[in-house]
């Protein structure tokens, strides 16, 4: 280890002439690095400002030493890349706080650096400032906080200070420097003061910013002064900065930016003396906007890209998806290597220079680093610029990739019929007139260039399709409803799985594809790796859906719960259709975000109501589930079946400026609960609720009492509604009136009943029902004889007639009964094969008959078999598994020849 460093030193000697005047002017520093202690070293560099005369000797003493000491480590090979450019950047922390604190002191003696906060940015903001660099501060102050003699106005001060801070790193004297500050990245530099209010930044923010704003904030941190303050105000900016939903401006600006970084460099292309380490071609600034590119387009839906370090980012990237992982890693590895050599370099003479030399200084250079000469520094250096210059192109030219035309004179027809579309002239024309104007997406020439960009990739994509006609007439009905279709083509040429996804939805799912049609927007929703992932549990689901702006009036909530929730169910029904989940795990799912919409929209309509109403004092309302919603197992195409229930005096009177006795009260909160599900908003409609579950039906009132529903369902309830009732669940309501309607209900349902009774009502009404509601196709595992209709009866009877198992989940239910002798144990296995083809089949089959051939091997897929034949038979046996125990338990034979 003693030779490393005896070599390190030599070397910085013989090359580095900065290098050797610091080690000149710091013997015993020299001396610890020759021992080979590093670390006692960098402690002694920190403590070297002890006894300065003033701060700005202080801080210059400190940074001499540490860049002798850091420098020296490095040569070494003790201190890794990563280790010096946290030091680094922890010395500017340092030197900003005490820069702040001594200006503040001066002029207010005693006073604490409140209300003055410095940002970092750039690679100061991401720890990874290089050997020589500026930094590139934002100063905020806030005019209530900030210290300040009596007579000084607060900007007044806020100025005096940054000018100060500035003075106290910047200025050159015997000492040398600290750090040499530019704040030209603060809002509007060519007009605004040093140091800007923190209001008067995010006004900027909010309203002016531009786009290589937001990517300089990718890496911004509360470095010094006031850091809580600081990280406030980068909680305020936050959106500003990762915006959910893409925008097409936004892009376009972001593509500008990286056409920027080639289109103003002049100096030699690959790596020579003059060419640029930073900003040339295959550089270290192309690595980043490469990592940051990618971060501000996809990093408002994906928290995980949210890091300051490029190669973090650039693991991130990999990570979700977005980038592949052998690019990822050739960037970080290129990234680390500029780095080292821009250290190198910027070792010589302590100059913020990021150009090779030539003659003599790039060989010093080289050797500094190890390597014999500059000649053999540039063999190194040109293959790697090279392939990052080639991952950069791909980056600037996005359009166009993976045509699959084999040649470019192709005629669109001729490419059509290759590709097997039927009808290829017609076809051809249709499309040729997407762009006569008729459609407002397409009515910009960039928006036209990106569907020809785009557009060989697509037909190749819907040729796959069962039906390639009927798939890009959905596509074009796509387009034709969407507000900015180049949104939607930059998003597909920028991920090509996605494009796999949406041919998918358009020629699998038509509900789906449907939705989709009527809502492009939907397609943001699948941008990010989390897509595919189930999501959380309700309380995860409801803070989404009530995530939105402080002081959200009562139509933008309910837009937010009807965004949130369609893209949730439309990622599930790519998830479904893509075989990503188990269908029992999708139904479960659908009815987690179902149970958050209500939650969220029964919170936001009451706290709306009580404006104008007030509260019922000792009242509240309660929300039961019923059906597959009480089971907790939706499809997409199910309803919510609901029951509004309140609790309290129903002869009391609500305390608003408006007030309700308690009946009317809560029969218009429930209606406008309804509503807020059911009503479409700007965001479209949630859900149809169906409330004819409730006691008397559609003849009664909307919401009644506890009382009045325990007193119905004890005395006038019919037996089908007690069979209802099994599948019940409280979803809204406080914990002590959720166990009091849980308690009624458990009361109503473990009566006692006559068996033959029940019997004759349950066959009474199971016939019905058959003759009203017959099957609609060989696929309708709810409505066949022997499907899950009748399954359910068999259930609800024996749960009824034994007072047993009386869970609302099914899946649960069916074990009980089986462990009592009630049930075959095979009826388990027949209830999942059932419900899995009940919920595929919403999607991928909706008309219950004879899907495409790739929708039926997507929905065999998802009912865990080979095929669709297999489909059918296993649906056979489940059918006939319920026929015969049908037949046991009421001695009635059912007809499931169908």
């Amino acid at each position: 280890m003693t030779g490393d460093w005896q070599d390190a030193i030599a070397r910085a000697r013989a090359n580095a002439p900065f290098l050797a005047r610091a080690l000149d002017r710091q013997p015993e520093l020299e001396a610890l690095l020759r021992d080979g202690d590093g670390e006692v070293a960098l402690a002694w560099a920190r403590e070297a400002s002890a006894g300065a005369a003033t701060c700005e000797i202080a801080l210059r003493r400190e940074r001499l030493g540490l860049a002798a000491a850091l420098a020296v480590g490095d040569l070494a090979g003790a201190f890794p890349l990563a280790r010096v450019m946290a030091e680094l950047s922890d010395l500017a922390d340092r030197a900003l706080d005490r820069a702040i604190a001594e200006a503040i002191a001066r002029r207010v003696e005693g006073a604490a650096p409140a209300g003055f906060s410095a940002l970092a940015l750039g690679k100061h903001g991401a720890g990874e400032l290089n050997y020589s660099s500026d930094i590139d501060p934002i100063l905020l102050y806030d005019p209530a906080t900030l210290p300040r003699r009596a007579r000084d106005e607060p900007g007044e001060a806020a100025q005096r200070y940054a000018r100060e801070i500035v003075q106290m790193l910047s200025a050159n004297s015997a000492e040398g420097y600290v750090f040499r500050v530019d704040l030209r990245l603060r809002p509007a530099s060519e007009v605004s003061p040093l140091a800007i209010s923190f209001d008067g930044a995010l006004s900027h923010y909010e309203s002016s910013a531009l786009a290589w704003e937001r990517a300089a904030y990718i890496r911004a941190r509360a470095a010094a002064g006031d850091i809580d303050q600081g990280e406030d105000f980068l909680a305020a900016i936050r959106p500003f900065v990762w915006r959910r939903s893409l925008d097409f401006g936004a892009i376009e600006e972001i593509g500008r930016l990286t056409s920027r970084i080639r289109d103003r460099y002049s100096g030699p292309t690959e790596p020579a003396p003059g060419f640029n380490l930073k900003q040339g071609r295959g550089g270290i600034r192309e690595i980043e906007f490469f990592a940051q590119t990618h971060q501000l387009i996809h990093g408002g839906r994906d928290r995980s890209l949210r890091v300051r370090q490029t190669r973090a980012a650039l693991d991130a990237l990999a990570a979700a998806g977005l980038v592949a992982p052998e690019d990822a890693e050739l960037l970080g590895r290129s990234y680390d290597r500029l780095r080292v050599v821009e250290h190198r370099l910027q070792m010589l003479e302590d100059h913020q220079t990021h150009t090779l030399p030539d003659g003599e200084a790039l060989d010093r250079v080289a050797r500094l680093d190890g390597l014999a000469d500059g000649a053999a520094l540039l063999a190194e250096l040109t293959p790697l610029c090279a392939e990052v210059a080639a991952r950069f192109d791909r980056l600037l030219d996005r359009p166009g990739g993976g045509g699959g035309s084999p040649a470019e004179s192709e005629s669109l027809p001729a490419r059509l019929e290759r590709l097997g579309f039927g009808e290829p002239e017609a076809l051809a024309e249709r499309i040729a007139n997407w762009s006569d104007g008729h459609i407002r997406a397409l009515r910009s020439e960039a928006a036209r260039a990106s569907l020809d960009a785009l557009l060989p990739r697509l037909l190749n994509a819907l040729a796959e399709a069962p039906d390639p006609r009927r798939a890009l007439l959905l596509w074009e009905e796509l387009i034709a409803k969407a507000s900015s279709a180049i949104n939607l083509f930059r998003l597909l040429d920028a991920r090509p799985a996605l494009l796999d996804q949406l041919i998918g939805v358009l020629t699998l799912a038509p509900p789906l594809a449907e939705e989709l049609a009527r809502r492009p927007a939907l397609l943001d929703a699948l941008i990010d790796k989390s897509a595919l992932d189930l999501p959380g549990d309700v309380p995860a689901l409801a803070e989404r859906m009530a995530r939105g702006e402080t002081g959200d009036d009562y139509e933008r909530a309910l837009d937010r719960i009807r965004v949130v929730t369609g893209e949730t169910r439309f990622a599930l029904g790519v998830q479904l259709i893509q075989g990503e989940h188990d269908p029992l795990d999708i139904a479960a799912a659908l009815s987690r975000t179902a149970e958050a919409a209500l939650e969220i929209a029964a919170r936001t309509t009451q706290d709306d109501f009580a404006v104008k109403h007030g509260v019922v004092p000792g009242g509240e309302l309660l929300v039961l589930g019923l059906g597959r919603l009480g089971g907790g197992a939706l499809t997409h195409a199910s309803d919510l079946d609901i029951v509004y229930l309140f609790t309290g005096d129903h002869g009391a009177e609500s305390d608003g400026t408006r007030p309700l006795g308690a009946t009317l009260y809560f029969n218009r909160l429930a209606q406008r609960v309804g509503g807020a599900l059911s009503v479409p908003t700007a965001q479209g409609a949630l859900y149809e609720v169906d409330t004819r579950l409730r006691p008397q039906g559609a003849q009664g009132p909307l919401a009644v009492s506890l009382d009045s529903f325990a007193r119905y369902q004890r005395e006038d309830a019919w037996t089908w509604e007690h069979m209802a009732l099994t599948r019940a669940r409280p979803l809204i309501g406080s914990p002590k009136a959720r166990s009091a309607l849980e308690s009624i209900i458990a009361d109503v349902l473990l009566r006692p009943r006559d068996p033959e009774r029940l019997r004759a009502d349950v066959l009474r009404m199971r016939s019905e029902m058959a003759a009203n509601k017959p099957a609609r196709g060989p696929l309708d595992a709810k409505l066949l004889r022997g499907g899950l209709v009748d399954l359910e009866f068999l259930i609800h009877y024996l749960q009824l007639r034994d007072q047993a198992c009386i869970l609302p989940d099914l899946g649960q239910a069916i074990p009980g009964l089986t462990e009592r002798g009630s049930l075959p144990g095979e009826m388990a296995e027949a209830e999942r094969m059932m419900t899995r083809l009940l919920v595929a089949g919403r999607l991928l089959a909706p008309e219950l008959d004879q899907p495409t051939p790739a929708a039926a091997r997507a929905l065999a897929r998802a009912c865990r078999c080979e095929s669709l034949d297999e489909v059918l038979r296993e649906l056979g046996k489940a059918r006939q598994c319920v026929a015969a125990t049908w037949h046991e338990v009421f001695e009635e034979k059912l007809e499931t020849e169908q």
